[in-house]
């Protein structure tokens, strides 16, 4: 007989990172000596069709500027200023899904899509994973979809498949999806757009595209495993569940009719969203008072009280805390390079290194770095804050788009959040499931091979068609 505690101990993940603002505040202290060591330079920023570029024949030493004692803590106020505007936005944003979780509406959809399929298990899977990839995708639903984790495994259970069908469908749907292709996700294309001063949402029809390929991988990816496991069930990956105990999935859920109006407004607000970036160039002020607006309305039409909608707002905006002080922290770092006349230095030496390569390696190598630095770094919007204001003069003095050193930092970001064990997602989620982190690892690790080699084929092309608008 299995033992229940012995077992739960087993799933917890044994790997520990360390702590993303240790690290950040490491890198901080190494930045501000590398000022004392590295010659400072500067190149020339000139306009070009109303954004500054760096002139690449401008480059010239400086005197050094080394960053003091005082002045590197004197720069995490300063860094948390030049990333107000991101970090506010993260925070209302946050508040936003806050309040919408607080309506019930989303987990009732999730819920009236498991009893409307759930007798139908090959139709169910790629209809589960659009709908997480589509929060993944849309709003940048991470952490808030772990709750459903415990929803979609007993469904997945109960139809003859796994535990770890069940978790593949959410995680692989939500994060491996949703987030890296980021059709419209605020916290890693909206954030990395605005630094890199692209227009708001702009290349979103490569996105879809992006987006259909993953999809098909991801829904192929599992439901392979799921047909294995209707096959035979011994070798399936079951967690802290217990394959024998009889599941019972409330299969005759009827959604009500006030969270059917909520979600239709929320339909709304992306139609809307979409049309204001397009058309009335919206940028993060408007996106994240439309979302709040929304998200008001939602609980107005579900009956939500003004305490209950402001409780939900606090949570949301909570949840964003870690996410938001990583940017300023960030935007930290920057300050320092910036003030010690090292981050025009640093572009100089990368870009003498890979000039002689063709461009579209240069795009691969961009995605490569950072689905390394992701393991540092695994926030998306504090990742973009961290490496955007260096890939962007980069990818002007290279010869790639800015969409698409964008477009590589999404992926470097996003990829690497299924095998990490910095992520703090992943690991959460592993807990909830009761799946060690080495059994995930290796079943989800040929997944990882396929779809890199995925995005370095999407970055290609992406380079080939000058992937912009600039």
């Amino acid at each position: 007989m299995v033992n229940l505690h012995q077992e739960k101990k087993e799933a917890e993940p044994r790997i520990q990172g360390i702590n993303a603002f240790v690290l950040m505040f490491i890198i901080i202290l190494v930045m501000s000596l590398l000022t004392y060591i590295l010659p400072a330079g500067q190149y020339e920023r000139v306009e070009s069709n109303g954004r500054m570029v760096v002139d690449p024949e401008s480059f010239q030493y400086i005197s050094s500027n080394p960053v003091g004692f005082l002045e590197i803590f004197n720069s995490v106020h300063l860094g948390m200023l030049e990333g107000a505007p991101i970090i506010l936005f993260v925070f209302l944003f946050g508040g936003a899904l806050g309040i919408m979780q607080k309506t019930g509406a989303i987990d009732s959809f999730i819920k009236v899509m498991a009893s409307k399929f759930g007798k139908k298990e090959y139709v169910l899977i790629p209809i589960l994973v659009l709908i997480f990839a589509s929060l993944g995708t849309l709003i940048g639903s991470a952490e808030d979809t772990l709750v459903y984790i415990a929803i979609i495994i007993p469904l997945t259970m109960a139809l003859g498949m796994d535990a770890m069908t069940g978790f593949a469908i959410v995680m692989l749907g939500t994060l491996a999806t949703g987030f890296t292709s980021g059709i419209t996700n605020p916290f890693n294309i909206g954030v990395a757009q605005t630094i890199a001063e692209l227009p708001m949402y702009s290349g979103m029809s490569y996105r879809i595209v992006v987006f259909a390929a993953f999809y098909i991988l991801t829904v192929l990816f599992i439901y392979r495993h799921a047909k294995k496991i209707k096959s035979d069930p011994s070798k399936g990956i079951y967690g802290k569940f217990n394959p024998e105990e009889s599941i019972k999935i409330d299969l005759d859920f009827k959604i009500s009719t006030r969270h059917l109006l909520a979600l239709f407004v929320l339909l709304g607000n992306f139609v809307a969203l979409i049309v204001g970036v397009i058309k009335f160039q919206w940028y993060i002020s408007e996106i994240g008072g439309i979302f709040l607006l929304s998200s008001i309305i939602m609980s107005i039409i579900c009956k939500i009280g003004p305490n209950k909608m402001a409780e939900g707002f606090i949570t949301g905006a909570r949840d964003m805390v870690e996410g938001a002080l990583i940017i300023g922290f960030a935007q930290t770092i920057l300050v320092i390079t910036t003030n010690g006349g090292l981050i025009d230095t640093i572009l100089h030496f990368v870009s003498n290194a890979v000039s002689v390569l063709p461009a579209s390696i240069n795009a691969v190598g961009m995605f490569l770095l950072q689905l390394c630095l992701n393991f540092l770094v695994p926030s998306g919007s504090g990742q973009a804050a961290l490496t955007m204001p260096i890939m962007t003069p980069l990818a002007d003095l290279i010869g790639v788009t800015r969409q698409t050193a964008v477009l590589a930092f999404q992926f470097g970001d996003g990829i690497s959040n299924m095998v990490i064990p910095t992520s703090g997602v992943l690991l959460a989620g592993l807990a909830i499931a009761g799946i060690p982190f080495s059994k995930w690892v290796r079943w989800v690790f040929p997944y990882f091979l396929i779809q890199t080699c995925l995005a370095i084929v999407l970055l290609v092309i992406a380079h080939l068609i000058n992937y912009g608008p600039f």
